[in-house]
C-alpha cells in the first residue's frame, strides 16, 4: 500500500514476482528438468490470478454474485470434468435470496463454506450442504429459496439455515448428457443489505481486493503441483484405493478414490468395478503430472454414467492409453504419460474401487468381453466432435 491508502499496480506485480520460484519448488525434482512441464506450470500460475481475479473485481459481501470457482479456464483443485463450480463470498449472518431455473443437469448442489481456502491457505469441511432437488420446484424449472440464520418472519417458501460459520456460498452444478441437458441459471441478492444498489467502491475495498490477490493466487496455483508425486511415493502407481475430501470442503454424499498412473505409449490400464445397483451419480476421470484436469472438452479423457457403455454383468470396463484401442470406454491420456486417475460415487450405500491392470495396448481386446462396444478410428472422431461441441455448451459463467 502507498502512504494514500492505495494498492498500485507495481505492488501487485512485484509480489506475484515471487511465485515463480515458489512454483520451481513446489514441482516434483524429478520433473524440474522437464521444460515442458515447467512451462505448462505457468498456466497453472495463471489459473490461480484468474480465478483470483474475479473476486477481486466483483468481490462485495453485500452485494454477492456467484462467479467462476473452478472449470476448464480454472483449471485449479483438479476440477470434475462434469462439473461446473460457481461461488458467492457472503457475510455471516445475513439474509440472502437465491432464484432461479433449476435445469436438468443431474445434480445442484450448494455447499456453505466456512474459512474460505483460497484465503486461508488451510482446508476445512463444509459448514453444510443443500440439495436444490428439496426445493419446491415449478414446472418450468423455476425455484425460489431464502438462506437465513433464522426462517424469516411471514416468509412460508422455501428457506434454508444459514450456518453461523458460513462466509462462502459454493454451488456445483454436475452434467452428465452434456449439451442435451438444461443448464440451470440462478442469482444471488442480500435482502438485509444497507441499501439495495451497490454504489460506488469506497478506495480501502479496491484496495483491500487488489492486495489479496497475490496470497490467494498462491493459494490456488500451488496447492496440488505435488499430489501425483505423493500417490506415487505411496506406491499408489497403476493401482487405486479410497480418498476422503470431507475435510477440504468435498461432498459428504460423494466418496473418491484415486492412484497415480505411468504408463508407455505401447501400454493400457484396464481399469474393471461393478456398478452399485442404486448410484446418483458416478464417474472416473484423468489428470496431468501437476494435478491440472486433463483437457477434457477437446480429449476423450472422461466417462461417466451417461457417457460409459456398461457390460451386461453390470461390470464398467474402460481402457486407459495415449493411443485408441478401439473401444468405446477409452480415457485419452492426451500426451500425458504420467498422472492421476480419480473416480466418484454418489448417493450410494456402495463405494467399490475398481481393479486395475497393466497390459499392451496390442493385447487388450482379449482382456475384454466379446461384447465390448467397439469404434473405428472415424467414429471416433465424430464423436469427438459431438463431445467437443456439447462440452461447449455448458455455461462456464
Amino acid at each position: 500500500m502507498t502512504d494514500r491508502g492505495v494498492f498500485e499496480w507495481e505492488n501487485l506485480l512485484d509480489q506475484l514476482r515471487p511465485l515463480g520460484q515458489l512454483m520451481r519448488e513446489r514441482i516434483p525434482e524429478r520433473l524440474r528438468r522437464d521444460p515442458r512441464i515447467m512451462q505448462e506450470s505457468m498456466r497453472l500460475l495463471l489459473s490461480g490470478v484468474l480465478r483470483t481475479t474475479n473476486d477481486a473485481i466483483m468481490h462485495d459481501r453485500s452485494h454477492p454474485m456467484f462467479v467462476p470457482e473452478l472449470n476448464i479456464c480454472q483449471n485449479i483443485f483438479q476440477p470434475n470434468a462434469d462439473t461446473i463450480y460457481k461461488a458467492a463470498l457472503i457475510e455471516k449472518g445475513g439474509t440472502y435470496r437465491i432464484r432461479g431455473d433449476r435445469g436438468t443437469t443431474r445434480m445442484m448442489i450448494l455447499a456453505q463454506l466456512g474459512p474460505d481456502t483460497l484465503r486461508t491457505g488451510k482446508h476445512h469441511p463444509a459448514q453444510d450442504a443443500n440439495d436444490f432437488d428439496d426445493l419446491v420446484i415449478g414446472d418450468d424449472g423455476s425455484f425460489d429459496v431464502v438462506l437465513s440464520p433464522r426462517r424469516p418472519a411471514g416468509h412460508t417458501g422455501d428457506w434454508w439455515e444459514l450456518k453461523p460459520g458460513t462466509e462462502k456460498l459454493m454451488v456445483r452444478i454436475v452434467g452428465c448428457d452434456w449439451g442435451n441437458e438444461r443448464e440451470p441459471r440462478f442469482g444471488i441478492v442480500r435482502l438485509d443489505a444497507p441499501q439495495a444498489s451497490r454504489g460506488r467502491p469506497s478506495l480501502e475495498e479496491l484496495a483491500a481486493r487488489f492486495a489479496e490477490i497475490p496470497s490467494t493466487a498462491a493459494v490456488c496455483a500451488l496447492a496440488f503441483p505435488d499430489k501425483v508425486q505423493q500417490l506415487r511415493d505411496e506406491g499408489l502407481v497403476n493401482t487405486l484405493k479410497v480418498v476422503d475430501f470431507s475435510q477440504m470442503t468435498g461432498l459428504a454424499r460423494q466418496s473418491y478414490y484415486e492412484g497415480a498412473y505411468d504408463l508407455a505409449d505401447d501400454e493400457a490400464l484396464i481399469t474393471e468395478v461393478r456398478i452399485p445397483e442404486v448410484v446418483g451419480y458416478w464417474s472416473l476421470i484423468l489428470t496431468n503430472e501437476l494435478y491440472e484436469t486433463t483437457d477434457w472438452y477437446h480429449n476423450h479423457s472422461s466417462l461417466n454414467a451417461a457417457q460409459a457403455v456398461v457390460d451386461s454383468d453390470g461390470v464398467f470396463r474402460a481402457v486407459i492409453s495415449a493411443r485408441d484401442p478401439g473401444v468405446h470406454n477409452w480415457l485419452d491420456t492426451s500426451g500425458y504419460p504420467a498422472g492421476a486417475v480419480q473416480g466418484r460415487w454418489f448417493d450410494t450405500d456402495e463405494r467399490p474401487t475398481p481393479s486395475m491392470k497393466k497390459v499392451k495396448l496390442n493385447d487388450v481386446h482379449s482382456h475384454l468381453p466379446a461384447e465390448t462396444i467397439r469404434m473405428t478410428p472415424e467414429a471416433r472422431a465424430e464423436a469427438m466432435r459431438e463431445r467437443t461441441l456439447r462440452a461447449h455448451m455448458r455455461i462456464i459463467w
